[in-house]
């Protein structure tokens, strides 16, 4: 495999000599250099990690995180303990990609809502996180008469856990 992709790679090189290597070589430095900045100075790779400052370096989120800081999960969770799904660390980096994605562009172009409004698909993932923390005591609770064979939401009846009102 090694020596297939040599021979590629000495083929395709061979393709430009003189100044066409020169100029690919600077054309390829530049656009490594622009990029490797770009990532560097947007805080990119912040995002990879679990600070929940982090969320809220743009400030639509300001409220959101000032919510979380006075909010009972303050101690024993960050943004990603909620809104990342836990059981796939390959999906968990994927959403946060997609989510990263939507929360530049609609920023970029200040094209968000006042009052933030999470995601269908966001929603399940926070839904799964609480039963990941409060799974026994969720049991108990949709097993009981008053739910029995009912669909609970623990958003609907506790969204103000996580992001204190």
């Amino acid at each position: 495999m090694v020596r297939l992709v040599r021979a590629l790679w000495r083929g395709y090189t061979r393709l430009f000599s003189g100044w066409t290597r020169i100029a690919l070589a600077a054309l390829l430095g530049v656009v490594l250099g622009v990029g490797g900045f770009t990532v560097y100075y947007s805080g990119v790779t912040g995002y990879l990690g679990d600070d929940p400052a982090t969320c809220a370096n743009c400030h639509a989120m300001d409220e959101q995180y000032e919510a979380w800081q006075r909010g009972s999960h303050h101690d024993v969770a960050t943004c990603n303990s909620c809104h990342a799904p836990h059981d796939n660390i390959v999906y968990k980096y994927i959403n946060k990609a997609d989510n990263g994605f939507w929360h530049s562009l609609k920023f970029t172009f200040q094209n968000y809502p006042e009052n933030i409004q999470i995601r269908e698909h966001n929603r399940e993932i926070t839904e799964a996180a609480c039963l990941y923390c409060h799974g026994d005591f969720v049991d108990q609770a949709t097993n009981s008469s008053t739910h029995k064979d009912e669909t609970v939401s623990c958003i609907r009846c506790h969204d103000g856990v996580g992001h204190m009102r």
